[in-house]
């Protein structure tokens, strides 16, 4: 065993630093708020190469005296606590006494701090060494300047992401301090480009617009909560505006942000079925509590806390929510009546049209994301003991094979499923003309069965019911069929070529349209253009945190662009992984619930049979793109059992 000896002071403040500074970010937000623990009511910020050359940042609060310039770079030392029980109730941002020393440790430091103006302190630091202190003239306050970070660890230098993704998380960790303290005004600048200014007003909700948008601002909602322990404000996004990610959601803890699952889950629970699926609101929530309730010292990053009485926490931000959205919404929430309710068990004869086993679903050929897109339809079939897929042809149909990598690299790979579902090539209109001319050109549905091998049922239509649902039967029963995911499902197969193959034909826009972002998401947007472009989308620079959009591709739904175009960019600032082919089969999925015919919607017998025939030719009929069965079955036994025409035989009762 190796002797046991005590490490060097300089070494253990770099393993500290490793804790509590991870990244420019970390630097900004530590310095940031031990200015606001200053009383600093200015704090300007400034970074050169997104920190990793350069990050200064100077404020007006009460600044640090002379004698203890030196001891704050000391680790250990602060003057926020001063006895055991000081730090169970905890009412500054810092506590710990590491920043100080753990940024020192990791960078060359210069300090410069007055407790008036005039006479002040400077103090030169490199790798937690003190190289230099000496008196110099200064205003009240501290200007802090970290040079060369990371420059004594060059390890640490290789988990540094692009400059443009430090440069992300810098300004989400200033635009999260602005929203904590509206009171405060904030100058950001990176490179000498100023990414966000701040009034510091005290207006919240002003604050909410120069962060995001005026847009954005108009679509808020004043929340307020309150009981014996806690006291909850902010504001809360309208059930219209919406995100890909929860990253949008910012809790605040007595002027701390904070990272809370169960809090979060407690606000969207509070909009019930308001929101889609897979959307979440944008949210800024200030929780006032006793500082005896919150344990903040978990990590030393400060943003995890233990909440005693989180569930009381968390039912009355769902009540305050629900309160504040109530007066929004005219229809009562039906949903909440039927909790009690327990959904009927789905037949095995029902639930093996929803997915036939044979088939070859694009997705689950060459998505990245097949697991998850039919995962709903895999616990489906876990719930009734597998059962057996629908009846396979004695000498099934050989179908041309698909390569196991993206459809969306070769576009020209799919020539050969051209005549297998696509009988016409302009996007699905739903009008008189258009469905008589496809239900001409189309075969009996009966032949287009015959092709497919009798994978998709003989099917003659019947009617339509509540404008939603299509009844067809076949000689082993009859059918429902969701028409909005039946053509979610033809649509799809139908975007995700059109969208491989990106042209170079553009519509122009007669009014371009101009798309506000936070500064955070204005970088991280910035990063991903090139995505963008590889599916026709192409955003132009418009001023600070804007851009503008002048055409579009022709396959956009006419009065949905900037919505279309929005919801793209959501989904790549909610994956910052997202791969070209994952990013193509994401935007198809997407145009095609844009363009499916949605529920209360009547057909003719033309338009509900063409669409019938477009199904029965498709790779895979039996589910849409999000995994959901398009049509479900009730046999004849299914209908025999239900009128109780199916009983045991008289001779069982002594007839």
């Amino acid at each position: 065993m190796a002797e046991i000896h005590e490490l060097s002071e300089q070494l253990s403040n770099q393993i500290a630093a490793g804790e509590v500074i991870e990244r420019p970010a970390s630097v900004v937000k530590e310095l940031a708020e031990n200015a606001l623990d200053a009383q600093a009511t200015q704090i300007d910020i400034n970074v050169v190469d997104a920190g990793l050359s350069k990050i200064t940042i100077s404020d007006n609060g009460q600044g640090i005296p002379k004698t203890q310039v030196a001891l704050a770079f000391l680790p250990h030392t602060t003057s926020k606590i001063t006895s055991r029980d000081d730090l169970f109730r905890v009412h500054s941002l810092g506590f710990r006494g590491e920043a100080l020393a753990s940024i020192a440790a990791v960078a060359k430091v210069t300090m410069l701090t007055a407790t008036e103006s005039g006479l002040g302190t400077q103090i030169d630091l490199a790798g937690g060494q003190v190289l230099a202190q000496k008196s110099q003239t200064s205003r009240q306050g501290t200007f802090i300047s970290v040079n060369d970070l990371f420059y004594n660890t060059p390890a640490r230098l290789k988990y540094v992401k692009s400059v443009s993704t430090e440069l992300a998380h810098i300004a989400d960790i200033v635009n999260r301090l602005a929203l904590a303290h509206p009171q405060t005004a904030w100058t950001f600048a990176n490179n000498g480009n100023i990414l966000l200014k701040t009034s510091g007003s005290g207006d919240l909700l002003r604050t909410i617009t120069e962060i995001y948008s005026i847009s954005i601002g108009r679509q808020m909602l004043p929340l307020k909560g309150h009981d014996l322990d806690f006291q909850i404000n902010g504001f809360v996004s309208l059930p219209k505006l919406t995100r890909a990610s929860r990253n949008y959601v910012s809790l605040f803890i007595n002027g701390r942000y904070v990272k809370n699952a169960a809090l979060t889950k407690a606000l969207i629970a509070g909009y019930g079925s308001k929101l889609m699926v897979g959307r979440y609101p944008l949210a800024i929530i200030n929780l006032q509590m006793d500082p005896f309730l919150v344990d903040v010292n978990v990590h030393p990053t400060k943003q995890e806390v233990r909440l005693s009485k989180e569930d009381a926490l968390g039912q009355l931000l769902t009540t305050s929510v629900l309160n504040t959205l109530q007066p929004q919404n005219l229809i009562p929430d039906a949903v909440a009546n039927l909790s009690g309710t327990t959904a009927p068990k789905i037949k095995k004869e029902q639930l093996a049209m929803m997915l036939d086993a044979t088939s070859k679903d694009f997705l689950s050929q060459s998505s990245p994301d097949a697991q998850t897109v039919q995962e709903p339809v895999a616990q489906n079939y876990q719930a009734v003991n597998s059962p057996a897929p629908i009846t396979k042809p004695a000498e099934p149909t050989v179908e041309p094979e698909l390569p196991t990598t993206s459809i969306f690299d070769e576009p020209k790979r799919l020539a050969a499923w051209d005549s297998r579902y696509q009988t016409e090539k302009n996007v699905w209109p739903f009008g008189q003309a258009a469905t008589e001319e496809v239900a001409a050109k189309a075969p009996p549905v009966s032949a287009l069965a015959d092709q497919t091998a009798t994978r998709f049922p003989k099917l003659r239509y019947i009617g339509q019911i509540h404008g939603t649902y299509l009844i067809a039967e076949s000689t082993d029963g009859f059918y429902l069929i969701d028409q909005h995911a039946a053509q979610e499902r033809v649509n799809y197969e139908k975007y995700r070529q059109a969208i491989g193959e990106v042209s170079q034909d553009q519509q122009n826009l007669l009014v371009p349209i101009v798309l506000n972002y936070s500064s955070a998401e204005q970088l991280a947007i910035q990063d991903r253009l090139p995505l963008l472009q590889q599916v026709g989308v192409q955003l132009e620079n418009f001023g600070q945190n804007s851009f503008i959009v002048h055409t579009h591709p022709t396959w956009f739904k006419a009065g949905q662009e900037e919505a279309t175009i929005r919801e793209m960019i959501d989904g790549i600032l909610a994956d910052k992984q997202m791969t070209v082919a994952k990013f193509r089969e994401k935007t198809a999925i997407m145009m095609s619930c844009k363009r499916a015919i949605k529920a209360n919607h009547h057909l003719d017998d033309q338009q509900a049979k063409a669409l019938l025939v477009k199904l029965s030719t498709a790779e895979n009929p039996f589910n849409c793109p999000h995994g959901r069965p398009v049509l479900v079955q009730f046999t004849e036994k299914d209908l025999g059992h239900m009128f109780k025409r199916i009983q045991d035989a008289h001779e069982s009762y002594g007839l």
